[in-house]
């Protein structure tokens, strides 16, 4: 693993303080492609993937299955220059960013339970690590292919520590069989959701979480449980309350292409992941911003989309009206302006096979605010 070379934070206040999704961005954390893995095949992704694509899906799962496979070189060397275009935009814009360290992801790992033949990438920060305030919680994940993902990250969570942040891991899950469902079935329309994964022990994705202040909101998915979100309530404490928003979607995996709020009383919801009728009582007094529907999401691995159609939500905001979005997402680009926000198109297709756009890519680690509620 190399040394991370990125600059420090030089200012004396805290390094890691961020309350919400559009304060003043400072400072992020955008995620690496080097060196990724196709994953090892897990049930968490035969209920994640996007449906429709059966025909596909055998394939996939041979390769996943069968053999380590890195990433095809031409895939990296896409995704690589769509983040050195998003880099510099971001730094254009007057944030600093750093990135993980590069990490051997082609290794084999075990614990006494079980066995993977490697890891994944260290693409998407945001599904690792939540920051609530001047705190840094590593994620306790469902998926045993990113049991040790974290640790690409270990020289700036090191640092951010010594410059006065918090440093929380939540409980390292097992990830024994017990936690699965090896007969799962996706729900039918009119069912209620089931999900892979059970009570077995907290767990959690960071990026099923959204934060509003005071007031977080989470959905339940195939990586996050009840369990987990409890956790994450006692740990917060009375200062933070944790709503959970019930997603329609029976591939629920991660929130941000459900629910993303852009400023203080404007929120993008999905409508076809949610009741828009039937959202938490907290956003009554907000203005609803209906998602349009994506111009396109582009077959990006064995001819499959192995990520949400809804990707054109995945949008970063720098403040109150900066919002980076996907150059090709020409109906998201005019209505963000509709709403009064100053969209900064990126090209970023390239970086979907590795299961994310911009707000999975980074994780904002400064934003200039204060705790407040906006309720």
């Amino acid at each position: 693993m190399l040394t991370n070379t990125n600059p420090p934070t030089t200012n004396n206040a805290c390094p890691v303080s961020s309350y919400n999704e559009w304060d003043l961005l400072e400072e992020v954390i955008v995620g690496r492609v080097d060196g990724a893995m196709f994953p090892s095949w897990h049930t968490i992704y035969q209920a994640a993937l996007p449906p429709g694509q059966d025909d596909k899906m055998d394939e996939l799962r041979k390769a996943m299955e069968n053999q380590r496979l890195p990433y095809p070189k031409k895939m990296i060397n896409a995704a690589t220059k769509n983040l050195q275009e998003f880099v510099h935009i971001l730094e254009a814009e007057g944030v600093v960013v750093r990135r993980p360290d590069i990490a051997d992801l082609s290794a084999s790992f075990s614990t006494p339970a079980w066995k993977i033949q490697n890891g994944f990438c260290v693409a998407n920060p945001r599904d690792a690590f939540l920051v609530v305030g001047n705190d840094i919680i590593e994620a306790p994940m469902a998926d045993r292919g990113r049991y040790f993902e974290a640790w690409a990250y270990r020289s700036l969570l090191k640092e951010y520590f010594k410059g006065g942040a918090k440093w929380t891991s939540a409980p390292k899950p097992q990830l024994i069989d017990a936690l699965y469902d090896a007969n799962y079935k996706a729900s039918e329309p009119g069912e209620e959701i089931r999900y892979v994964i059970n009570e077995f022990e907290p767990t959690f994705d960071a990026a099923d979480f959204i934060r509003c202040g005071r007031d977080i909101f989470v959905q339940k998915s195939h990586v996050t449980n009840a369990l987990g979100i409890k956790w994450l309530q006692r740990h917060l404490g009375d200062e933070y309350r944790i709503h959970t928003v019930q997603s329609l979607c029976p591939q629920a995996l991660h929130i941000d292409t459900t629910l993303i709020p852009l400023a203080p009383g404007k929120v993008m919801v999905n409508p076809v992941n949610l009741d828009v009728d039937k959202l938490p009582d907290f956003f009554k007094s907000w203005d609803v911003l209906i998602a349009p529907k994506p111009n396109r999401t582009p077959a990006t691995v064995y001819g499959t989309s192995v990520i949400s159609h809804w990707v054109n939500m995945n949008v970063l905001s720098l403040d109150e009206e900066r919002v980076i979005v996907e150059k090709s997402q020409e109906s998201m680009i005019q209505a963000l302006k509709d709403w009064g926000f100053k969209p900064i198109p990126c090209t970023f297709e390239d970086h979907y096979p590795f299961l994310g756009s911009f707000h999975c890519a980074t994780l904002d680690v400064r934003r200039r605010g204060e705790l407040k509620s906006y309720a």
